[in-house]
């Protein structure tokens, strides 16, 4: 009877700590998610697009020069968007960097309104897969020359996701009406712009800037087709703010180096809090 009780007794305690064991286990698990959760409502990447027949190595320099100046070091992935929709990934995003620079180059960099739309699908693939990937809840957006486009149609067209705040968007030297210098002349590829400009979210922040050698072009880019973008953004969202740099490094495919740009990247897009 004795050993009975006693057998009684150690499958009562083993079953309890069993049950401790379980318990937890399942807090341990809680509470990793939790941190882990936490961790992703902090993360806010950077978003950069590269404009046409430019990698996604295009920002590089920008990357660098941004570390040398800010009291946090920005880590970098770079991701390439295949025609077949496959993603390939280089760098890396370091731990406990709340602000890391994320990258989206195309494998179909080319030119043209037509190829402007794909480039925006395949821009919303990308982000849809990292934002599973790392789960973050909100970006800021920076796009150069056509990067500018692409990322404006896809927040008209296609990066439709309850699950992300786009808190702020910088383009530089975009051509919101291509390569037309005329006031008066409109480009299909901005009338579509402006017809669908609704879509964009209202509160968000913008900044157009502008390169320019002679006050009318950047060299490649109208000057005109760049301030085309207020009849996309102006009276759309919370804040439009236009700016226009000068000088030696104002050509068009010198202003993602530009050390002007660089600071404004600095004060407007980056977090540094």
């Amino acid at each position: 009877m004795k050993i009975s009780r006693k057998i009684l007794l150690i499958g009562s305690l083993s079953v309890v700590i069993v049950l401790l064991a379980v318990m937890s286990g399942q807090w341990a698990k809680r509470n990793v998610q939790a941190l882990e959760t936490q961790q992703a409502s902090k993360l806010s990447p950077i978003i950069m697009v590269p404009g046409s027949n430019a990698s996604q190595n295009r920002f590089n320099q920008l990357v660098t020069e941004l570390n040398q100046t800010s009291q946090e070091q920005h880590s970098l992935l770079r991701v390439l968007v295949h025609k077949d929709n496959s993603l390939s990934y280089s760098g890396a995003i370091r731990a406990n960097d709340n602000e890391p620079i994320i990258v989206i180059g195309f494998q179909d960099n080319k030119d043209g309104f037509n190829n402007i739309q794909h480039q925006a699908g395949w821009f919303n693939h990308a982000m849809q897969a990292l934002m599973v990937r790392y789960r973050f809840k909100n970006v800021k957006i920076v796009g150069h020359s056509n990067g500018g486009l692409i990322s404006t149609y896809a927040l008209e067209h296609t990066l439709k996701s309850r699950d992300l705040h786009i808190k702020k968007l910088m383009t530089i030297a975009a051509p919101y009406n291509l390569n037309d210098a005329n006031s008066h002349g409109e480009t299909a590829m901005l009338r579509s712009l402006v017809t669908y400009r609704t879509r964009i979210p209202r509160d968000l922040t913008v900044y157009s800037v502008a390169g320019s050698q002679n006050f009318n072009t950047d060299g490649l880019v109208p000057l005109y087709s760049v301030l085309a973008g207020r009849y996309v953004y102006q009276g759309q969202v919370r804040h439009f703010t236009e700016l226009t740099v000068t000088g030696s490094q104002s050509e068009h495919s010198k202003l993602p180096q530009n050390s002007q740009i660089i600071q404004l990247i600095k004060n407007f897009i980056v977090d540094e809090d």
